[in-house]
């Protein structure tokens, strides 16, 4: 990290769990690590990119936020010579979890102030337009991701509709195949889970039964994740083919954000371009 201590702070001022109290207890807890911010910024007024973060001489860029927020800041910020650290502010918080466990946000900036974080270079999956941090599940299974935006929002009717939505879409296709590495079921799944290992993807199937039964459930879906379910361990590889059986484009679920990309899609292991905190004894 560089040897200045310019720092910028961004939260996501439009999520769910945005909570004011929490902000300004963060920025004075920063403060207190002998990092208060020069700025904080909601990211919906923009977030700077490697080259701007570079411009302005800054050594570390503090993200508060869910698993979109915190996935688009760091890709941004591919390229930056300081680092980045994630602070969970979301649903699920992905990254923050692998990096810190269930350390909530104030307990990881008592961790910078003692001096316990160091800069990592963390493993990703690339792919077509796709950089996933943490994870990227490809499939009809991603309208989990839908889902996912009512409990954002506590919309609960929302979420309660949008589960039956992605269950019948779970359960009726169209399905994707592993392509390569070969392996697993000829029929396809409603899901392909690929997460970024240190020595590979990691790749699991979700059959379109399992994630069916659970999105069906419901409000219980506040309290349970479709990563607990069923599913076949597909190995590991450093580079992974998944097609779609009917030759339709694919949606995904990256980080926990949805999009769709082609019929056809080839992801690959890669390292992150930034440098993020993280703790050093877990090195």
């Amino acid at each position: 990290m560089r040897d200045s201590d310019e720092t910028w702070f961004i939260y996501n001022g439009a999520s769910g769990s945005h909570d004011e109290a929490l902000l300004d207890a963060l920025v004075r807890a920063m403060g207190a690590a002998g990092r208060r911010p020069a700025k904080v910024l909601d990211c919906k007024d923009g977030t700077p990119d490697g080259a701007a973060a570079n411009a302005a001489g800054l050594a570390l860029v503090v993200i508060h936020g869910g698993d979109g927020t915190i996935s688009r800041t760091i890709g941004g910020l591919e390229g930056f010579a300081g680092a980045a650290l994630p602070l969970p502010g979301g649903t699920f918080n992905l990254l923050a979890r692998e990096m810190f466990g269930e350390r909530d946000p104030l307990a990881i900036v008592g961790l910078l102030g003692e001096g316990r974080l160091v800069p990592t270079r963390r493993k990703c999956i690339r792919g077509a337009g796709v950089l996933a941090l943490t994870e990227l599940l490809a499939g009809p299974g991603a309208k989990w991701a839908d889902v996912r935006e009512g409990i954002r929002e506590a919309n609960i009717g929302e979420v309660i509709a949008k589960g039956w939505d992605a269950a019948a879409t779970s359960t009726v296709g169209p399905m994707i195949a592993l392509a390569s590495p070969g392996g697993g079921r000829d029929e396809g799944y409603a899901g392909i889970r690929l997460c970024p290992r240190g020595t590979g993807i990691e790749i699991e199937g979700y059959g379109a039964e399992g994630l069916g039964d659970y999105v069906q459930q419901g409000i219980a879906i506040l309290k349970r994740d479709f990563r607990e379910g069923p599913h076949d361990d597909l190995g590991m590889a450093d580079t992974v083919i998944c097609r779609s059986l009917a030759g339709e484009p694919i949606p995904l679920m990256v980080d926990g954000e949805r999009s769709e990309a082609a019929s056809s899609l080839t992801f690959s292991l890669d390292t992150l371009d930034c440098d993020l905190l993280g703790l050093a004894d877990a090195r």
